[in-house]
This record gives C-alpha cells, structure tokens and sequence, in this order.
C-alpha cells in the first residue's frame, strides 16, 4: 500500500479510546493500524508536557513531533507521528515564525544555520502586519512542521473565532502562515498542509451557512468574505474571492484535495456539535483539510472523509500518495522521496531505521524517555520493599501508618500488633477494607462515635438533622461542655471492645420516637430538594431533556426543557419527523404546573 497521511483533531489524546473500536485495544499502535496510516497528525490534544506518558511518546515503531502550550493547562496542541518503517522526516520544527527554539538550545529555529532550517519564516514586514510578536502567536502550541526530501508537512490547529480579542489572535495567525506557506513555495518547495483550519471554504462545506449569514445579517457576499474565510480561499486554487486580491496574495497555490476527489459532494462534513447532538442528523461542516500545493494535485490516489470513525467531534480525514509520482519529469516511487537518500530504492528498503534518524524535536528524546525504547522495561524490574522499622509504638502515628499498605496489601492491624506482618495475615478483600481497618485502630470505636477532641469540642456537623432540631444537651441543668469526665467514661474510651447494649428507658423510648420522626421529615425535605425532576414529554412522546440558556440576554442563565432527539439535516425544529421537534418550554413554567402550589 502507498502511503496515507491522516488529521484527526481528537479533541483531547485520549479520548478516542473511550468509543468503539478503539476502546479494545487501546493503544496507539493499533489506532494507527485500524487508520492505516503512516503519517498521523492529531490536533487540541490537550495535554502539558509533565502529563505526556510511555504509550503517547515511545509507540512501537512510530517517532513523534510535539508542539505543546507554554502557558494554558489542557489546552490546543498538535502532534505529528510518522511510522519508522515507511518514513523519516530529515527536518522538524514547532510553530509558524520561527521564533521558538530546539529543544535543550537558545537558538530560534529562524536563526540556525541554513541547511538545518526549513525556511520560509515570515519577513519583519509580513510581521508588522500581524501586531502580534512570534513568542505571542507560537505559545499556544498549534503547529508543527516536517520536513521531507519531497515537501514539507504543516500540521496545525487554526484558532477559532469566539470574541474580539480571539478574532485579532485568529486573523494574525491566518495571515503569518500564509506567509510562511507562500515564502516556502518561492523558496522551491512543495507543501503539504493538513490540520483543523476552523474554516469552512464555502457554502457546501457547512450545514450553517443561511443560519450564520441571518444572524450576521450579511448576504452571500459578505459570508463568504468574512476576513478569515477570504484570506484561505486566496490560498485555494479555485477559492471564491469577491473583489480585488490583498496585495502579495495573487496567487493561488494549494489544492484542495479531498474536495477534488468529491466535486459537488454535499454533506461531506467534518465537525459536528455535541451539545445538540447534530451528528446523527449530519448537520456540521467541513473545517479539516488535507491540502497541498498545485504541482502535487496528481500525486493522490484517494482521499475521503472517515465519519463513521468515532472518538471526537470530529472525525478523521486522510489523503492516500500513488506509488510512484512523477517530479521533475521522472517517476519516482513515494517511498524514496519520504525518506533520507539511500534509505529507500525504489521503493525497496536499502537501510534500517534506527536512532541515528532521531531529528531534536523527536518526542523519544525528551528527557522524560529518552533512551527507554521499550515499555516492557518499565515491568523488568520490581520496586524493593521498605524494610519495617524493629519497633513501633502500640498507638501507630501517621508516619507508622503510611508504611502499612507497602508491607502488604492483604494485612489488617488491631491496636497491639505491631507493623511487623503476623504469622497468619488476616485477609482483606480489598483496599478499602484494609483503609478501614486501620482506621480503627487509629480511633477505638467509642471515640469514633462522638468524634470529638480530648476537650469535648465538636469535629463537625454529624447529621443533617442539626440544621433543623437543637441537639439536647446530656444534663436538663448543664451545658454539654462542663460536664467532668466519669470513670466509665474514660474507661469506654479506653476499651476497644464494644460496650453491653443497655435496655431503653420508656422515657428514652419516646424520645428516640421523635428524633426518628424528625430524621424522617428531613429525609423527606432533603429528598424532594435534591430529587431529580419529571421531565415533561415532547412531541414523539418522549421525555425532553433539559439545557441552559448561555446566550447573553435577559434569558441567560434560564434552564429550559426541549426534545432530547438530534438536530436534523436542516439543523432547525422540525415537525413530523425523525429528528428534534419543536417542543420547548421553560423550566420555571413546567415547575409551576408540577406544584402549582
């Protein structure tokens, strides 16, 4: 099989193995055998650094490229994996300015010297036009860039538009990558650009198109040129722009290539909402992108949308290369091109892949895994045990019990043993059960009871009928906390063994008769405050989910209940059909004729 490039934006790195099939297997091995990919470029993985583990960075025969966030937890982020065996990039890179550094240097990658830089960086005058230094724009980590001997792979995570200042952030961005893919291009050298873009080139890429341009309140004109969605389809061959091209954009350079395997295809969407539930119903579009530069167009075999692939709320798009391509008027097979010289011959392999081919910007030499080749290592050798200390006190102290769970597992203490495993452990069947039993060690059964102090001071509320009756005092005639302490008293604290169970007075009798009538009508108040309401049925008969209101206004904040089907194909209440229906009502309103009372 050829090779086949892939963008997935998974919306956090491990969520996909929450679905089917991902969820058997669960690695990224086999994620990437069921994609048959080679290369696998996943966008908003949402992870920092310190949380990146074995089975992300050291996958069996895949190399990995990171560009992760400098500043915000769980945010943005891309990778790039490419498979040993079938290629090796001879160039990396992280962002679109070339601002930031290799790793372990203090050199831009701007500022390298010539033949370790990709090229193409935007010039102090591409710069000025952003506003926005290189360090602001490359923060966010929402790009990473390949180098081959044949082109050169982005990868990228565009920002989306959500207020003012993202839609300045976003339009600074757009426009240094154009700069970045455009200079490549003088320079050259192919492109190939995959990626969430977070833009819908034209009306057929989006279910939402007459439903944005009613609320902008602009005609086709105006939709389709929205400053970021112009300063794309300048880029696209065939892309719609209206008016005049900006100055330094006549050209247009990249190919939209699952489109040009799909002409006129509607539907073919990408991204779906799930807070509506618009997947079932295909209302979405289409904002990820395998594209490449024009001379590349006949390079492909196939591409497509993979949509019934779940695990995000997007879905997978790939691009398959042919076998053999032909560059500069030769044929040449695509696994030499994709590899250093002399790796590949024709198509056949002439040298193994090994460490030698790390690039710096390999996630295997993160510190973190750097010389770990194998995940079966971590396994090879087990943790010594701590030895326990020759003596310990009767009463364990915090120190004491923390040693506990590493001595065994299956050991449960009374108050005179010491931490020292007996003859014959009692058996435990869980860990819980173990955390119990040392908490009754801890504290002997009477103490637990009354949780309080060595001075009688409360540890805290005990019930929730202490927010409705006054505890009673122990004595008619005196507080609770002057009463002296008794010999019995002293000695149930001090008597782990459980007290005779006293026969109640007919006086004590009424008494626990009206503290349970009063435990029940706090039962029955807590319950009705908590318990989850009925919902009202909709038009299908069914029961309506609840939502609430975020868009700003005199309803924001106002829960309401509607039909908990998904949106249909036209993305509006329908009635009649399959999909939502137009019921709708407001949960103060259903609450009222619930207990008009």
């Amino acid at each position: 099989m050829a090779l086949r490039i892939t963008t997935w934006n998974v919306n956090g790195i491990r969520n996909p193995f929450g679905y089917q099939p991902w969820r058997d297997k669960r690695t990224f091995e086999a994620m990437f055998d069921i994609l048959e990919a080679d290369i696998v470029c996943f966008q908003e993985t949402k992870i920092q650094r310190k949380d990146l583990r074995d089975d992300m960075v050291l996958v069996p025969g895949f190399d990995c490229y990171w560009s992760l966030p400098r500043h915000k937890k769980g945010y943005a982020g891309v990778v790039i994996y490419t498979r040993n065996s079938r290629c090796a990039p001879i160039r990396a890179e992280e962002g679109i300015a070339g601002g930031l550094c290799p790793p372990n240097s203090t050199t831009p990658f701007r500022e390298l010297p010539e033949e370790e830089q990709i090229g193409g960086y935007p010039t102090l005058e591409q710069m000025s036009q952003t506003e926005l230094d290189a360090a602001t724009l490359d923060a966010e980590g929402r790009c990473v860039i390949l180098e081959f001997p044949a082109f050169v792979l982005l990868g990228t995570y565009c920002p989306a538009e959500r207020d003012e200042e993202r839609t300045h952030f976003r339009t600074a961005f757009l426009k240094v990558l154009d700069a970045r893919i455009r200079n490549l291009v003088k320079m050259g050298k192919r492109v190939v650009w995959v990626g969430d873009i977070n833009i819908s080139r034209e009306e057929i890429d989006t279910a939402m198109s007459e439903e944005s341009m009613r609320k902008r309140g602009v005609d086709h004109v105006g939709w389709i040129s929205s400053p970021a969605r112009r300063l794309f389809n300048q880029l696209l061959v065939g892309g719609k722009v209206y008016g005049e091209r900006d100055e330094g954009r006549e050209e247009q350079i990249l190919w939209d290539v699952c489109r040009s395997f799909h002409e006129g295809r509607k539907g073919m969407y990408t991204c779906w909402e799930t807070k509506v539930n618009a997947r079932p119903g295909n209302y979405g579009s289409r904002i990820d992108y395998v594209l490449c530069t024009h001379e590349m167009k006949d390079w492909w075999s196939d591409s497509n949308i993979q949509e019934g692939l779940m695990g995000s709320d997007h879905c997978p798009v790939y691009g398959t290369f042919k076998e053999k391509v032909t560059i500069q008027g030769q044929e040449k097979h695509i696994l030499d091109l994709v590899n250093p010289p002399g790796v590949f011959e024709d198509g056949v392999r002439k040298m193994d892949w090994s460490t030698k081919h790390l690039l710096p910007m390999s996630g295997k030499l993160i510190q973190e895994f750097d010389r770990r080749r194998n995940i079966k290592d971590m396994f090879s050798k087990k943790p010594s045990l701590p030895k326990a200390p020759s003596s310990i006190a009767h009463s364990p102290s915090k120190d004491t019990l923390a040693l506990v769970p590493t001595l065994s597992p299956s050991i449960s203490f009374t108050s005179e043993q010491k931490v020292n495993p007996p003859a014959q452990p009692i058996q435990s069947p869980n860990a819980s059960a173990l955390k119990r039993s040392i908490s009754n060690v801890s504290t002997p059964p009477a103490a637990k009871k009354s949780k309080s102090d060595s001075n009688g001071t409360s540890k805290g509320q005990q019930s929730l009928k202490g927010f409705f009756a006054k505890k009673p005092s122990l004595r008619p005639d005196e507080d609770s906390e002057s009463l002296p302490s008794s010999p019995e008293k002293e000695a149930a604290v001090q008597q782990p063994t459980p007290l005779p169970i006293l026969e109640a007075s007919p006086a004590r009798t009424e008494k626990s008769v009206e503290d349970e009538a009063a435990s029940f009508e706090v039962k029955k108040t807590w319950g009705k405050l908590f318990a989850k309401p009925i919902a009202p049925k909709c038009e299908h008969d069914e029961p309506c989910k609840t939502m609430l209101t975020k868009k700003p206004g005199v309803n924001c904040g106002r829960s309401f209940w509607m039909c908990n089907r998904p949106l249909g194909p036209s993305g509006k209440q329908e009635r009649g059909t399959q999909w939502r229906c137009n019921t709708f009502i407001w949960a103060s309103d259903w609450d009222a004729r619930q207990d008009p009372g």
